[in-house]
């Protein structure tokens, strides 16, 4: 039993030395028909058994004309064997701070507490749900990516769950070159939810290298990779 022990133990630290501690990319970011919006830098950084990301988009190309702002958000939290465990979340706009927000994870009673426009609520969230920002870097964290995949998020006052069916194995390109990727697709069941396409670099610890979100309103996003630095 103790050899048993430590032998699980040498694995769980074999797995966590193959992933990367620090991620710097930059995307892309257009809009209905390749028209460009945005750029998105973000950093992640694991330090032992916590994590920090933070994510800043800024306007660029048409939409700057028209609104010049920054988007920022930042999660934080701890590192187990099942990948991410976010304990705050926070979403900042530079000129319109009416829809910023904070949440924070009670593990313990698994309890989400988020304020916005001041005013508190609290939901409760299963195991495994991230937040829109960790959701992306779980996937480096994944022991297993198979055919579908099934990841709860916590989006300001409520909780959904994001189920991902593999379409296939597709070689991708991208401003930052070509990958070799695991195309996936959101099942969705009610009109009203986003779509959702991600192709994951097999090569790249499973990293987002494309995503389009398809909003029912007709209204479409897509991030595309522009730089990528793992170490």
């Amino acid at each position: 039993m103790r050899l048993l022990g430590l032998l699980i133990s040498l694995v769980s630290s074999l797995a966590a030395a193959s992933q990367p501690t620090q991620v710097e990319s930059e995307y892309l970011v257009t809009a209905n028909g390749g028209i460009t919006i945005g750029r998105a830098k973000a950093s992640f950084t694991r330090t032992g058994d916590t994590y920090r990301i933070r994510s800043e988009t800024r306007s660029d190309g048409a939409l700057k004309v028209f609104l010049d702002d920054q988007f920022t958000t930042e999660s934080s939290g701890r590192v187990d064997k099942d990948g991410l465990k976010p304990l705050e979340y926070t979403e900042r706009r530079a000129k319109d701070n009416k829809r910023d927000f904070k949440s924070t994870f009670n593990w313990k009673n698994n309890v989400v507490h988020t304020v916005v426009h001041d005013e508190p609520s609290d939901a409760w969230f299963p195991p495994g749900t991230q937040d829109p920002l960790s959701n992306y870097y779980q996937f480096m964290h994944m022991k297993d990516l198979g055919e579908t995949l099934t990841i709860p998020m916590a989006e300001r006052r409520k909780i959904n769950t994001y189920t991902y069916k593999l379409i296939g194995q597709e070689r991708t390109a991208t401003p930052a070159g070509e990958f070799d990727t695991r195309h996936y697709r959101r099942v969705t069941t009610d009109p009203k939810e986003t779509k959702v396409d991600l192709w994951l670099a097999k090569d790249r610890h499973n990293f987002p290298v494309r995503v389009i979100f398809d909003d029912p309103k007709g209204y479409k996003l897509e991030q595309q990779l522009v730089a990528l630095e793992t170490r």
